[in-house]
């Protein structure tokens, strides 16, 4: 893993980290925190080749980017074991964080943020998906 209890939370891990404890991790979670907007134009996680599926839990809602009050309740409602590894993925690495924090201060145990996110950063054109993230390292994805 890149580093632990980094923030508040229990570290940041790279997009092909996190695949690897989806895939050998039974008790493990990816949680997509990015917009309902992101899910729908850019695409999700598919981890259906490991019999898992990615939860989908705003943690921001588009337009005016406001926190969802209810975020904690809603992983609660999927994740009864505070023991178990949660692993957060926004757009870019950003985002997660804070629902790495907030999920650690609420509680969860492991909690991670994946860096790069699902689409990573901006590249000299100003393009996501040229230079990281989940997209760019071929990890399973689909467009709804």
């Amino acid at each position: 893993m890149v580093n632990t209890k980094v923030k508040g939370y229990a570290g940041d891990i790279t997009p092909a980290e996190t695949w690897e404890i989806l895939q050998n991790n039974e008790h493990s979670i990816l949680i997509d925190v990015r917009s309902t907007a992101e899910w729908a134009y850019v695409g999700v996680t598919d981890l259906s080749s490991i019999g898992k599926e990615a939860y989908t839990i705003e943690w921001k809602s588009s337009p005016d980017m406001l926190i969802n009050s209810n975020f904690i309740n809603q992983v609660k409602e999927i994740c009864t074991n505070r023991e178990i590894k949660i692993l957060s993925l926004c757009r870019s690495g950003q985002r997660s964080i804070s629902t790495s924090q907030a999920l650690t201060d609420a509680g969860f145990k492991q909690c991670y943020n994946v860096l790069e996110g699902f689409e990573g950063d901006k590249d000299n054109a100003e393009h996501r998906g040229q230079s990281g993230g989940w997209k760019f390292h071929g990890l399973p994805w689909k467009q709804n």
